[in-house]
């Protein structure tokens, strides 16, 4: 395992022992890692990995020989492979291989699931009781924004106002949520019925303790469902009733969970999503029902009657995507080889010497938004400067990519299965050389675009 209590980085010598000692090195033989670049955006689009396009030349190989009889014929056959996917996942999240499965995009999957449970709560029109106050749902107000669009949308469905049923929790410093601010939302609002959070925040990359919010969400009678986007692959979940034992432990366990493949998984652009449903909410009907999510030994009966899969399986909507899902199954089967706990534990090294090197390389203007302690870090790191922006474009011309967020931080992602130590220094030592010669002052402020 990668020590992550090592000594800091101090020279380029230091990272070079560091990479030589690591144990994942060889993984980034197994990665298209563009020459001449430091890539420093995995929290973003993950590079392209070896194992992620063999599965899909396979299964496009199996289109042209076998046509449509690959939904059957192909090994794996097509017509379960969002199943089968999700027990690829399964384990990445400590859950039931029934409770995840492969489907549709991040957004559509909050508002199906978000949707599914808003009508399982009384206040709702299809609610046990309709005639009850509208239960809220609470977020916070540093969430990445399609979490809201979504859950603003399904309230209107439901002709419940989403300006007085959205419940956002403040930042105490515009950085961070503290969990101690959900569990006193929790008190002062009696009709929030959902509790839906970010495992790691977007913009300073915070890990949100996830068991600490479960436990606060179930004592309040509530649901607890997490936005994993930025941290399925990289960080070592424990969502599922996977060790609960044979019969698992409704009083434990997340509810629901959604995330993109594209990011640490390595999927590629617009790879299907995933998404997990503790076991004790299977059966449940879906508010966006489909015919993939039909149970499989019907759904070819095309009954008039929608008859869900007793698994995660009933929240797929449409066909499952090929071409979309395939690179999944190589890139998760890396992330399993490399060990979930061993890719977390390099992830904080990699982060460890970053934030060191900030400190000891860069300047007053810059500061770190992301929280120093392990358990409450993803996989990125938000350096924060006043000309972040400008920072970011010379940054890119200069061969490192990272991406911008507003207002003025610069995300910096050393994404452990390829990169390196050395990256690391090299990076800071990078941005050390820009602002030394004031040569981000020759970038525009920032104008639209994707950043």
């Amino acid at each position: 395992m990668t020590d992550t209590d090592a000594g800091p980085v101090r020279s380029l010598a230091d990272a070079r022992e560091r990479d030589a000692a690591d144990p994942l090195r060889d993984y980034r033989d197994h990665f298209s890692v563009p020459e001449g670049e430091r890539y420093m955006d995995g929290n973003s689009l993950g590079l392209a990995p070896d194992a992620a396009l063999a599965t899909l030349d396979r299964v496009v190989d199996e289109w042209k020989k076998l046509a449509i009889r690959g939904w059957e014929a192909a090994d794996p056959h097509w017509f379960g492979y969002g199943e089968h996917l999700g027990d690829l996942l399964a384990p990445l999240v400590d859950a039931r291989e029934s409770e995840v499965v492969v489907a549709n995009s991040t957004t559509v999957n909050i508002h199906t699931l978000i949707g599914t449970f808003l009508d399982a709560l009384p206040g709702t029109p299809a609610g046990p009781d309709p005639t009850a106050d509208p239960p809220a749902v609470l977020v916070n107000e540093l969430d990445f924004p399609t979490d809201h669009y979504a859950i603003r949308a399904q309230f209107r469905q439901r002709g419940i106002d989403p300006d007085d049923r959205l419940v956002a929790v403040a930042s105490r410093d515009g950085r961070t949520i503290d969990e101690a601010d959900i569990e006193a939302a929790l008190r002062e609002r009696e009709d929030i019925g959902i509790v839906f959070m970010p495992s790691v925040l977007y913009r300073s990359g915070q890990l949100l303790d996830i068991d600490r919010v479960t436990a606060a969400a179930h004592e309040h009678g509530a649901l607890a469902g997490f936005d994993c986007a930025h941290s399925v692959g990289v960080v070592d979940h424990d969502l599922g009733s996977a060790g609960a034992g044979d019969a698992g432990d409704d009083a434990e366990g997340a509810d629901f969970a959604v995330w993109c493949s594209y990011k640490y998984l390595n999927a590629g652009p617009g790879a299907t999503a995933g998404l997990y449903v503790h076991e004790r909410h299977h059966g449940t009907t879906p508010a966006l029902a489909g015919w993939w999510g039909n149970d499989k030994s019907t759904q070819f009966e095309l009954r008039r009657t929608y008859e869900g899969a007793d698994t995660a399986g009933a929240w797929q909507i449409g066909t499952v995507p090929m071409l979309s899902s395939a690179p999944i199954e190589g890139a998760a089967e890396l992330v399993r080889e490399a060990g979930i706990d061993a890719v977390r534990e390099k992830s904080l090294a990699l982060t460890n010497s970053l934030i060191d090197l900030v400190a000891d390389r860069l300047g007053d203007d810059f500061s770190v938004g992301t929280p120093r302690e392990h358990a409450r870090r993803g996989g990125h790191v938000a350096i924060e400067h006043p000309e972040g922006y400008r920072v970011s474009e010379a940054l890119r011309d200069r061969g490192v990519v990272v991406d911008f967020r507003p207002p003025n931080v610069v995300r910096v992602c050393p994404a452990p299965l390829y990169t390196r130590f050395e990256d690391v220094y090299r990076v800071v030592e990078t941005i050390e050389a820009i602002v030394d010669a004031d040569a981000h002052r020759e970038y525009d402020p920032r104008g639209g675009g994707v950043t």
